[in-house]
């Protein structure tokens, strides 16, 4: 189980990066941000609005 726990939070981190591009802000800060902060770093990308 343990496994399958970082790569949830790495694929989770992926899926910020995304989302991050999406919104024109950086992806590859808001992917390592999301390996710190996970799940709190998709809310603020889903709350804040676009650049």
């Amino acid at each position: 189980m343990n496994d399958q726990y970082y790569v949830s939070w790495g694929t989770l981190a992926l899926i910020n990066a995304g989302l991050a591009q999406g919104k024109n802000r950086s992806g590859l800060n808001w992917f390592f941000l999301s390996l710190l902060l996970g799940p709190l770093a998709t809310l603020m990308l889903v709350v804040w609005d676009k650049k």
